[in-house]
Formats: structure tokens, C-alpha cells, sequence
């Protein structure tokens, strides 16, 4: 499964975007869809995670102001980002997981908030 990312951009702080992450493949049978940051100097974290079951993860700096989603008609996932913060800036990144040893990176998107 291929994954490509889309969204990204230069937003104000308190402005919104949403990232696209289309894959070649179905979702429906992914046991976790989710969205990664990665910011210079720091460790990829999670941000937000959706399991097959329903359930959803947020990281407590988004809670409140992210939200995941995905369309498994159209293999697509996505991250609706509003009340932007300078804070939020970096490189995001979707994963697909569909089971314990197999999992899918997509190519990243640049999201840049300007106080």
C-alpha cells in the first residue's frame, strides 16, 4: 500500500487545514489509521490514531482542536486541524498499520502555523 500525503501548508495562528493521506489500497481492514508530527529536534509522535474498532487517540497538546477521520470508500484519511498554533508546526505524517508486522509511512506534508 502506498500512502500520499496532501494538505499541508502556511496557515495563521487560529486558522484551520485539513491533510488528506489517499492510499492505493484499502483501508477498511487496517487494525490503526493515524497521523504522526515530527518536529526538529524531537521524536516522531502521534498526534491522532483511529482503530478498526471505532476508537479514537489524541495526543493532549490536539485534544479538543484535531480530529481524524477516514473514508474507506475512498481509502482516504484525514486530519481536520483547527485553532492552529505555532506550536503545531512540523513534518505530518500518516500511518496505516494492518497488523502486528506490517505497517505503512506515508511521505509527509509540511504544516507551518505563524504566530
Amino acid at each position: 500500500v502506498q500512502l500520499q500525503a496532501s494538505g499541508g501548508g502556511l496557515v495563521q495562528a487560529g486558522g484551520s487545514l485539513r491533510l488528506s493521506c489517499a492510499a492505493s489500497g484499502s483501508i477498511f481492514s487496517m487494525i490503526v489509521t493515524g497521523w504522526y508530527r515530527q518536529t526538529p529536534g524531537k521524536q516522531r509522535e502521534l498526534v491522532a490514531s483511529f482503530t478498526k474498532d471505532g476508537t479514537t487517540n489524541y495526543a493532549e497538546s490536539v485534544q479538543g482542536r484535531f480530529t481524524i477521520s477516514r473514508d474507506t470508500a475512498k481509502n482516504t484519511v484525514y486530519l481536520q486541524m483547527n485553532s492552529l498554533k505555532p506550536e503545531d508546526t512540523g513534518i505530518y505524517y500518516c500511518h496505516l498499520r494492518r497488523n502486528a508486522v506490517s505497517a505503512y509511512w506515508g511521505q509527509g506534508t509540511q504544516v507551518t502555523v505563524s504566530s
